[in-house]
């Protein structure tokens, strides 16, 4: 019996040996498994937190939104002394209508600045009717000139035979008529029941209108100045510190204050015409002359935002403008790690010719850079960083 005790002693505990060799190893297995899990959500948050700033846009949507990528490289760029200015005629395409005769000025075709005219077209009438004046009607007064030239003319001629007059007085006696006849002439001719007429000499715009309707004028005062608006300076004011600057500069690009359109001077058969030798006084600029021609929407007397160009510099780095965002006042681009990830990256700006930018800090040679539709990738960034919502509680 102690035997068959004994034997039965050593099976259970043979029995509870194999069991807890199996429970061993199941215990084992399960600490295994839990360390693989921990493991890989360890690699899952590192990996994580090495993309935490990466911006997810994906293909179809960058394709749709008009994202374009650029690869930075080095290249040749210029100096630009970005400066202000003005726009306005050039002086060979103005012409100043004067007064002929002196007496009141009255308005013809509604003259005013801006309308259109052809050459010979009436512009104004001056008339000296209901006035006292000295001189009385220029017209009256010219006829009785040109008739008293003409009964002392026809007398000369006469006496000449006789030899009573001189040869000289024949010719100043001829010389006067003829004055006078010319005159009178041109008074007559731009005589109407208004008065005398004055037209404009040339074809153009009416740029100013010097003068009021019912103004009194003299012979020879200005009236209104016509421009053919074919030819426009440019006048850009450069601070005194770039004096030692002004030879080297090549051209000008401009945008006026009514338009984001950028103006190339040597697109518009432009040149420097010239530059101040001098500053003004109370003023510490030196002007820039450019002279190019009006492609027919720029306006005269606007003010512009000049860039004007000087020697080239190798190996720069740009971007286009369209490449930047702006926070808080300091410059932002996006730089594309992978198909469908992009990067915010902060940048350091130098010159700028209006259309592209010199890139001083941030990127370097060979990055990938978001020229068009950056914005679309900023607003992908703001959606990336609201939090999913979540059901769990």
């Amino acid at each position: 019996m102690s035997a068959c005790g004994s034997n039965a002693h050593d099976g259970h505990d043979h029995a509870d040996h194999e069991h807890a060799a199996h429970d061993h190893d199941h215990d084992h297995e399960h600490s295994e498994a839990e360390g693989h899990d921990h493991e890989a959500e360890l690699a899952g948050k590192e990996a994580k937190g090495a993309h935490a700033d990466e911006i997810i846009l994906s293909a179809e949507k960058a394709r749709a939104a008009g994202v374009k990528v650029e690869e930075v490289k080095p290249s040749t760029f210029h100096g630009v002394i970005h400066t202000s200015g003005k726009v306005m005629s050039a002086s060979c395409d103005e012409t100043t209508v004067v007064a002929t005769i002196s007496g009141r000025v009255q308005y013809k075709n509604h003259v005013s600045e801006g309308l259109k005219v052809a050459s010979g077209t009436t512009l104004f009438s001056i008339t000296s009717a209901g006035m006292q004046t000295a001189e009385g009607d220029p017209v009256q007064r010219a006829r009785i000139d040109y008739e008293r030239a003409e009964r002392d003319y026809t007398r000369a001629k006469i006496l000449i035979k006789d030899r009573i007059i001189s040869e000289k007085d024949l010719a100043v006696a001829k010389a006067e008529y003829e004055a006078a006849k010319l005159t009178y002439n041109s008074m007559q001719r731009t005589r109407s029941a208004g008065g005398v007429v004055v037209t404009a000499p040339r074809s153009g715009y009416v740029k100013q209108c010097l003068v009021n309707g019912g103004d009194y004028v003299e012979a020879g005062q200005p009236l209104a100045i016509i421009t053919q608006n074919k030819h426009l300076y440019l006048r850009a004011e450069i601070p005194e510190r770039h004096f030692n600057e002004l030879n080297k500069i090549r051209c000008a690009k401009f945008r006026t204050s009514y338009s984001k359109r950028l103006y190339d001077i040597t697109d518009m058969g432009g040149r420097i015409k010239s530059y101040g030798r001098s500053v003004e006084v109370n003023n510490s600029y030196l002007p820039v002359i450019f002279e190019f021609n009006n492609t027919g929407d720029v306006v005269q007397g606007s003010y512009a935002e000049i860039y004007l160009i000087t020697q080239d510099r190798p190996n720069v780095i740009t971007l286009p403008l369209t490449a930047l965002t702006e926070e808080q006042g300091i410059h932002f681009v996006y730089v594309q790690i992978d198909a469908e990830g992009y990067r915010k990256q902060e940048v350091t700006l130098g010159e700028s010719d209006g259309e592209r930018v010199e890139i001083l800090t941030g990127v370097k040679q060979g990055d990938r850079v978001v020229t068009k539709g950056a914005v679309q990738v900023r607003l992908a960034s703001a959606a990336n960083a609201i939090p999913a919502h979540n059901h769990n509680h």
